[in-house]
């Protein structure tokens, strides 16, 4: 007989009510605790940062501070473009950069400074200690908490260093917008004061450093963390001491990384230009080869694990070359969406998600590192993409003929039916593995 969802069963007699999760647990209730906690960091570090600057000098600072986060969001988001993380995640990023981190960090830099000031009698000390030891630590540490977070609770999201890299890189480019707020603010709340203007202003020469020559500064020391925790997500769940010991060891890399870059200024007066130039500018051009050099890394463990789906007749012969090219899948989102729509634009870009998905869970497998749930999650992504395969197949076909030259495949006669004739039936694989 048929019993309701509600029970556990044993044969044909229910058991006993299956227990419901406790209220804390619901998914619900944590996204409404969240949002909650970030609306509130954000009112706070509104008013923080509102009395700090005065309302003339925050509406500068905001116009001014927020030129370069178009710039660097899309920079991540190009970054990601292999298997790109939900937008949900990003949102987060920036918003825990921009209220949670900054509060904290705004909170606690100014309660350090003041209590190493009362306490050595020595303003001038405490604010050069408060700016390269109190400050890198408790920025950092503020910013690594939203990589941590996307870590535990986001795991699927979470696959490996580009991930890292961008999660870690969105919030602090949303921890630097709220930071330069204050800072250009403050500056021209000075020039106000001083009657300075023009190129001699301080708010041009903050706009200078601050925009113009390190806005990647803050996203550089936090990425260091993100890579700790990416590559940590490419090891085994048992592997509990790697998980932990990778990602503190990128925050400590982070957290020293930032305190150079802030003690710059007190090596002499060409101290900045020498930690600018020697140091920042190296690091950031490493870690940039870093992560394109991972991206490609990416794109070939795709090319290289969906051929067994097409042996067992879940894809066609043309896919994994296809979906392991970014050329390709621009093409074949285009091909979809010139013929039928943005609608079916976007169930291409999500087959290709799904697919590069599945690629990377069956590389973790391959290696021993797959969780229990590999089967089910494999047949989770396997249900998703013949779901949408009708509308994927014909543009992923189109876009590996346009990007590679046709070879002959034994036992294959794939279909030429255009989108035009849509809904024509389209090639179908050598057998459909939901029969048995």
């Amino acid at each position: 007989m048929a019993t309701s969802p509600a029970y556990q069963t044993y044969g044909t007699y229910p058991a006993y009510p299956a227990p419901r999760p406790r209220w804390w647990h619901r998914a619900w209730v944590r996204y409404g605790a969240l949002f909650t906690l970030l609306a509130l960091s954000g009112l706070v570090i509104l008013a923080l940062v509102r009395r700090e600057t005065g309302t003339d000098g925050f509406l500068v600072g905001l116009g001014l501070a927020v030129l370069p986060v178009p710039l660097l969001v899309t920079a991540f988001r190009w970054l990601d473009r292999v298997a790109p993380a939900p937008w949900r995640n990003l949102v987060f990023a920036f918003a825990w950069g921009a209220c949670a981190a900054a509060l904290i960090a705004i909170v606690a830099n100014s309660f350090a400074t003041r209590w190493i000031a009362t306490t050595t009698a020595d303003p001038v000390g405490a604010d050069t200690l408060g700016a390269t030891v109190i400050a890198p630590v408790v920025e950092e540490s503020a910013k690594a908490a939203a990589v941590l977070l996307v870590f535990l609770f986001r795991r699927r999201d979470f696959t490996g260093i580009v991930d890292g890299v961008v999660i870690a890189g969105v919030t602090a480019t949303g921890f630097a917008f709220t930071e330069n707020i204050l800072y250009l603010g403050t500056a021209f709340g000075t020039d106000q004061l001083t009657g300075g203007s023009g190129i001699a202003s301080v708010t041009a020469a903050t706009f200078f450093v601050r925009i113009i020559m390190s806005p990647f500064a803050h996203p550089l020391f936090t990425v260091l963390t993100g890579i700790g925790f990416g590559i940590a997500a490419l090891g085994a769940d048992r592997q509990r001491v790697r998980r932990v010991l990778l990602p503190l060891s990128g925050l400590l890399l982070a957290m020293g990384t930032h305190a150079l870059w802030n003690g710059s200024a007190s090596f002499g007066p060409y101290g900045f230009f020498a930690v600018y130039g020697l140091f920042m500018v190296p690091v950031f051009g490493l870690l940039v080869w870093l992560a394109v050099y991972t991206r490609q890394r990416e794109l070939r463990t795709v090319r290289e694990e969906l051929p067994v789906y097409t042996a067992a007749g879940w894809l066609t012969p043309a896919e994994p070359y296809a979906l392991g090219s970014l050329r390709a899948r621009r093409l074949a989102r285009g091909y979809a969406g010139h013929h039928l729509g943005k609608p079916a634009s976007r169930t291409v870009a999500q087959y290709e998600a799904y697919a590069t998905a599945l690629a990377f869970l069956r590389h973790r497998a391959r290696r021993g590192r797959a969780g229990a749930d590999f089967a089910v999650r494999e047949r989770e992504l396997l249900h998703e993409l013949w779901s949408r395969r009708d509308i994927a197949y014909p543009a992923l076909d189109h876009a590996a003929r346009m990007t590679a030259p046709v070879r002959p495949v034994y036992g294959w006669v794939p279909t030429q039916t255009p989108y035009a004739a849509y809904p024509a039936q389209p090639a179908q694989p050598v057998h459909n593995p939901y029969q048995h």
